[in-house]
């Protein structure tokens, strides 16, 4: 009987600069290159953060480590650290939950997207989650409630992704998907 034991944040550093690996709930998961269409919506999104929160905090996209726990090392797609929490940046990586994380599925993350980062995102104490899809140009927008993420916005094609935790950000849909 062999006995499989769990990465941890320790392990996950001595990966080289570079991999493609995220350390999910202690299993290092390889990431393929997100597609064009991926990059695109990422970029828009981005763009249009960026604007809003020029001096409300930090916005980062991937790749960049987020060290949530000893077993989860994430690389979020976009995530944003308000001005009071900048602490939890450091030289190699963010200590900590972000405020707003932003994933954008893709065929090989999104089973980990809507399940099991999700939990870790709620669990670990991310304020907002937001789940974007290229694919359906759709975006759903979750706020935290005591560890577990509730359905804030649903968004198909149409609309403007607003945030319960950044006041005043509408970004609309058709700036986002191309």
């Amino acid at each position: 009987m062999e006995l499989k034991t769990k990465a941890t944040v320790k392990d996950y550093k001595k990966l080289p600069e570079g991999s493609p690996y995220q350390l999910i709930e202690g299993e290092l998961v390889m990431s393929p290159a997100p597609k064009p269409i991926h990059q695109i919506v990422s970029g828009n999104l981005f763009e249009a953060l960026r604007k809003f929160l020029k001096d409300k905090g930090i916005l980062l996209y991937a790749p960049v480590d987020v060290y949530l726990d000893e077993e989860n090392a994430f690389q979020p797609d976009l995530l944003f650290i308000s001005e009071e929490r900048k602490d939890i940046l450091k030289e190699d990586g963010v200590y900590g939950a972000p405020d707003l994380v932003v994933e954008i599925l893709s065929p090989s993350t999104a089973y980990y997207d809507l399940r099991k980062k999700k939990e870790v995102y709620g669990r670990t104490g991310v304020k907002e989650y937001w789940i974007v899809d290229p694919e359906m140009k759709s975006v759903e927008v979750y706020v935290n409630k005591e560890g577990k993420f509730r359905l804030f916005q649903e968004l198909k094609e149409k609309g403007s992704i607003r945030s319960q935790i950044i006041e005043g950000l509408s970004i609309p849909l058709e700036n986002i998907f191309p």
